[in-house]
């Protein structure tokens, strides 16, 4: 599974983190970053994590 993130697009509403804690962190400004790893297990975390974006600035692909 790859998470690719759109720093650009990112916000710093922190959904992501917010629904899926252990997959999505953020940086001090409250901005997603860049450094995802997804644990067996996970992906369906991934996945709600990245839905929660209202900037859609997460997409994960299997």
């Amino acid at each position: 599974m790859r998470v690719d993130i759109d720093l650009a697009a990112c916000a710093g509403h922190g959904q992501c983190a917010a629904t899926s804690p252990d997959v999505y962190h953020l940086d001090d400004d409250g901005f997603v970053l860049d450094d995802v790893t997804v644990a067996d297990g996970a992906e369906d975390d991934a996945r709600e994590g990245a839905s929660a974006c209202p900037e859609n600035a997460i997409t994960v692909r299997d």
